[in-house]
This record gives structure tokens, sequence and C-alpha cells, in this order.
């Protein structure tokens, strides 16, 4: 389809958003329609992608306690080896191999921010514990989770960590990137952590989450010059794990298998940076690697691993639908 013809579907499709409720009775008609319409955008350009909303995206009533509970246990029937979607979460799920790597992605678009979530291993953040990803998922009614950036149980003394509203610590450490998940669900990073200790005071915003493990990977829309000695050998190929918002309420995780899983031959920094910008990310941040990088779905590993390793926390969504009796 020509650009042209696509920028007129977009408008027209934008128009019948506004119409819609006026002369459409069933909202059923009207959220197959929408998501007809956000289909036939998404196979044309990726820039089209977001110009529709996704049918629940208004749906208010679908949100979680900003705990650190577990989420509505899914429907077990929702589940298929491509993804999960129900009336307030939708997920695809994908795989891909380009030039070595092996990716796993997860599509994820929610209606409320608290879906979005984290969870740790021990029963308080103030324990140090460690745990799998498969086991805190299971216990967290996880659609679909990622590791974390494994510092909840870090004793050092600078560290910038929140969870789920509740504060760890927050004392910059000026060798990392932070990343803070506000109360809307939106992404902010911090490059060398300036700026983070001001976060609320500067913007009127919530911190809900703050991560430091980094680096940054993808910052307004652009790639941030990457740091060469940044830790955790940022030029050499390794299994990664990375999040990213791509806009309001919708967000993508990402596993680079490395170190022989699936023949993958893993992801430097700059890498990972590249490929997070090429799926649409206006924020993107790296996360706990090597054998720590792991993705659950349906409480099921996704990316191929040997071996689970015990980790801090993970990060992952999960439905507001009540789960039926």
């Amino acid at each position: 389809m020509k650009l042209p013809l696509r920028i007129l579907l977009a408008l027209l499709c934008a128009a019948a958003v506004l119409v819609a409720p006026f002369v459409i009775s069933s909202p059923s008609i009207l959220e197959d329609a929408l998501w007809e319409m956000q289909d036939e955008l998404d196979s044309q350009d990726s820039a089209f992608r977001f110009l529709i909303p996704a049918a629940f995206a208004e749906e208010a009533e679908y949100s979680l306690p900003l705990d650190t509970s577990a989420g509505m246990k899914p429907d077990a029937s929702l589940f298929t080896p491509d993804g999960y979607e129900d009336a307030s979460i939708r997920v695809q799920m994908e795989t891909r191999e380009e030039d070595g790597v092996v990716w796993r992605i997860a599509w994820v678009e929610v209606a409320s921010p608290t879906q979005l979530r984290t969870a740790y291993a021990g029963k308080t953040i103030k324990k140090d514990t460690t745990g799998l990803v498969t086991v805190m998922a299971k216990q967290h009614n996880a659609v679909v989770a990622i590791n974390g950036d494994n510092y909840t149980n870090e004793k050092a003394k600078h560290s910038f960590i929140y969870r789920m509203g509740e504060q760890r610590q927050a004392k910059l450490n000026k060798q990392k990137d932070i990343l803070i998940i506000d109360e809307n669900g939106d992404f902010h990073t911090f490059i060398k952590s300036a700026g983070a200790d001001t976060f609320e005071k500067d913007t009127g915003h919530k911190i809900v989450n703050a991560f430091m493990f980094g680096p940054a990977l993808v910052r307004n829309g652009e790639i941030p010059k990457l740091d060469k000695e940044y830790n955790f050998n940022p030029n050499g190929r390794e299994p990664r794990c990375a999040i990213g918002q791509l806009d309001t309420l919708s967000y993508v995780m990402v596993i680079a298998d490395g170190r022989g899983n699936s023949g993958s031959d893993g992801a430097t920094h700059q890498e990972l940076a590249e490929f997070m910008l090429s799926l649409g990310c206006r924020e993107a941040y790296n996360l706990d690697g090597g054998n720590s990088a792991i993705m659950v779905y349906n409480n099921e590993i996704y990316n191929y691993k040997a071996r689970e390793r015990d980790v801090a926390d993970v990060i992952y969504f999960a439905t507001a639908v009540p789960a039926e009796d």
C-alpha cells in the first residue's frame, strides 16, 4: 500500500474512533472493528502501529493494587503459542533470527499502568533472597515476565531502587544509568544517574519502579552515546535482556539468546540498542544479562536455556480481568 493511501486509512480510522460511539450500538462491534483496523495498519507500516488505540485503552475499571500483590490469574484457555489477549491485556510473542542472534520478543499492550508490575523473591523487599524467574512468574500470575536488575538484594550503599512504589534505596550511583517508571507507566532514563534523585520534584510524577543495572539503550527516541567501559562486558556478545516503551501503555520485552543457546551468538550493548530502536522504542533499558537473561510466558521458559539462574526480582505483565469462579 502506498504512503498516501496509508495516511488516508489512518485518518479514516481516527475519524471512526471519534464517531463510532454515536452510531454503533454494540460495543463488541466497535471493538472488533478497531482490532481489524489496527491489524491492517500493523501489516502496512510500523509508523502507523499506534495511531489507533487498543480497544481496551479507555477501560478505566481495569486496574490492580499498587503494591507487591499478584495480578489476576489469567484464563488458561486464552493462551496460544503466539500470544494472550483479554479485555485488559494483549501479548504477542515472536522469535527472530538476525545476523547470528536469536531474539525473543514479547509485545505488550495493557489497559492500566498497574499491570506493569515487579516482584522480588523474598516475602518483603527488605529480605535478601533470590529465586527462579519461573517460580516468581507463577506465584504472581504473570502472563509474561523477564528477570529484573537483580539489585533488590544489593547491600551497596549507593543504589537507587524502587519496587511498586516502595523505596529500597535512593542514593545515586554515578557509574550507573537509571530507569524510572512513573505512575502512568511511562519510562524515564537517566544517564549516569543525573537528575534521577530530583525526578519527583522536577516532574510532579511519582516513582513506582526504578532500576539501576543499565545502560540506557534508547532515550527520547535516540540511542545515547554508550559507555565503552560500562560494566558487564559491554562490547562482547552475551545473552542480554531489555525492556522498552513504544507508546502509552505499550511495551516490548526482549531477550538475546547467547553462549551457544539456540546457536545464537548473543549481542553487544550497541547491537541491543540498535535492535530496540528498530522495534520502535522511545525509551529502552538493559537489564541483568548472561545466564540471568530469561523470559517466561505462560509459566514456561520462552527462550532456550539449559539451566535457570537464581535472581532477585522480575518484571512482569498481568491481566486485570478477575478470574471466573
